[in-house]
Order: C-alpha cells, then sequence, then structure tokens
C-alpha cells in the first residue's frame, strides 16, 4: 500500500530577507524556520532544505540496512548513521556523504561494509537523489 506524506512551507518577503516556517503536516511533530543565511551561512537555530534531506537519508538508509541484515539473519544491535548534505550556493547540492557505524553480531566487517554499500545504491531515498554523489564511510564495531 502506498503512503504519502505532507509538508507545507510559508515564506514572506525575498530570498536574502525573507524568512519561512516548514510544517511537517503529516506526522504534527512540529514547525522549523528557515531562511537563506540559515542554508547558506550558518544554520543559526534554523533548518534548510538540505538537512531536512540529510535527515531523510540517514533515517530511510539506516532502515534500508537493518532490513538487508535482518534478511540476512544478522539483525543489528545499533546502527548510528549521519548524512551531510553539501550545499553551494549558485550550483546547488553537490553532494552527499553517509557515515554509518554499525554493532552487528554474526558478520564481520566486510559484510558490513557490503550490506551498507547496497543500502546506500538501494534505499529510497537515495534512489530518489541519485543525480547527486553519494559516498560513504562504513565502520563495523563488531
Amino acid at each position: 500500500m502506498a503512503t504519502t506524506r505532507t509538508a507545507h512551507t510559508v515564506w514572506e518577503g525575498n530570498l536574502v530577507e525573507g524568512t519561512g516556517k516548514v510544517a511537517l503536516d503529516s506526522s504534527g511533530v512540529g514547525q522549523f524556520q528557515v531562511s537563506w543565511p540559515s542554508r547558506a551561512e550558518e544554520a543559526n537555530g534554523k533548518t534548510s532544505p538540505e538537512e531536512l534531506i540529510a535527515a531523510a537519508h540517514s533515517s530511510c538508509f539506516s532502515m534500508a540496512l537493518s532490513g538487508a541484515l535482518g534478511k540476512a539473519g544478522t539483525p543489528p544491535t545499533k546502527l548510528v548513521t549521519q548524512a551531510e548534505v553539501t550545499f553551494q550556493p549558485g550550483t546547488g547540492i553537490t553532494g552527499i556523504h553517509l557515515t554509518v557505524e554499525g554493532q552487528v553480531p554474526g558478520i564481520d566487517e566486510a559484510a558490513f561494509v557490503a550490506a551498507a554499500e547496497d543500502a546506500k545504491a538501494n534505499c529510497p531515498v537515495s534512489q530518489a537523489l541519485k543525480a547527486t554523489p553519494i559516498s560513504l564511510t562504513a565502520k563495523f564495531v563488531g
């Protein structure tokens, strides 16, 4: 069964001096302020499209990796995933780097790295973002 999630943004003012609020409608977990300076410079307590993409990518990747490891009979004890989305004003999103650290009893580092590479290539968010270079660092901690 397909699901659809929604969010909306209300923006007021011009690009450089204006501000907006993005609301996560489906979950209702909150509204977050956005602005051009918080996107192109320092966050200063506001979010950006790239931070929201990073949140989506890190959680999707973690679910895909956990699912694949579980199907292989070696469910993870713990996965910690960070996604770094790089934005270059005037160019756009230039890259995404995923870093995952995993505790997975019953496998070795090579199997963990292979599963992480597969999750990177095949999680739905990676698939949606495949026009952007995506790199991965996988650290197996046992």
